[in-house]
């Protein structure tokens, strides 16, 4: 009978101990799991969707993109500091990055600095402006390219075609060039000329008349950018495009999955 209590003492103990294993064994995983994951979404790859249309037509509203964070470096959290990147951003790239302060969001209790996506069109020392509408680089027209179906609306271009926040411009601007003159109000779409400053890029939206930009908020310094935009894996039709019941399932649009982003 002794010997049967003792036994049966060892079996529970052996059982617990088993189940403890089982259970830090479990925990090991899930951690490690979650740990993987941190790693990947902080230095390799993160996911972003397109909340407005200011990319129109090279990004639509609800599509969701894979980011490329180590390209251009991977941002260390809670720093300003990047790892080693494999290129630097060039003219004309889609780029992921953290927008400048806007003092106008904070006043209305939104981020002041939010995540954006915009196309770098101005290196460190270009000098910019825009004259109708049709951006200069270094006094050559950019063809129009991705921003061609951009046309100034009622909506955009009242009351938005003049604003204090194009202000901002009157500290890097040319009062004189061989471009000409600055206008005394820089407008959505008259401004500059204005050079660049150093480790800093000038970004604007392909929708050019639908676009809150570097135009409004500033340039956009080295340290800020956080990744490039690799292709649309998932996409949906949202806001005013659709009436459908959980369109994230009903109204996918199937032809922009896999879409690569240029």
């Amino acid at each position: 009978m002794a010997a049967n209590v003792v036994a049966n003492a060892r079996g529970k103990k052996a059982t617990k101990t088993s189940r403890t294993v089982a259970l830090w064994e479990n925990i090991k995983s899930l951690a490690g799991a979650i740990l993987i994951y941190l790693v990947i979404n902080t230095f390799l790859i993160a996911a972003y969707r397109i909340p407005s249309g200011s990319m129109i037509p090279t990004l639509l509203i609800g599509d969701w993109l894979f980011v490329n964070k180590a390209v251009y470096g991977p941002h260390i959290p809670f720093t300003q500091t990047h790892l080693p990147s494999f290129s630097e951003p060039k003219r004309g790239e889609v780029i992921v990055f953290e927008s400048p302060y806007q003092a106008d969001q904070a006043a209305e209790n939104l981020d002041p600095t939010p995540t954006l996506v915009k196309r770098m069109v101005g290196m460190p020392g270009d000098t910019l402006y825009m004259r109708a509408g049709l951006l200069y680089v270094n006094g050559v027209p950019q063809r129009q390219g991705f921003g061609i179906v951009s046309q100034p609306t009622p909506s955009t271009s009242q009351p938005n075609d003049v604003s204090a926040l194009f202000d901002w411009q009157h500290k890097i601007e040319l009062k004189q060039s061989r471009f000409g003159a600055a206008p005394a109000q820089p407008r959505l779409d008259n401004w500059g000329p204005l050079v660049v400053p150093a480790a800093n890029y000038f970004m604007m939206g392909d929708n050019r008349y639908e676009s809150k930009d570097s135009r409004y908020w500033g340039t956009v310094p080295r340290e800020n950018i956080r990744g490039r935009p690799s292709f649309v894996y998932y996409s949906y039709k949202s806001g005013n495009e659709t009436d459908r019941p959980l369109p994230f399932i009903t109204d996918i649009r199937w032809g922009r999955i896999g879409t690569r982003i240029h």
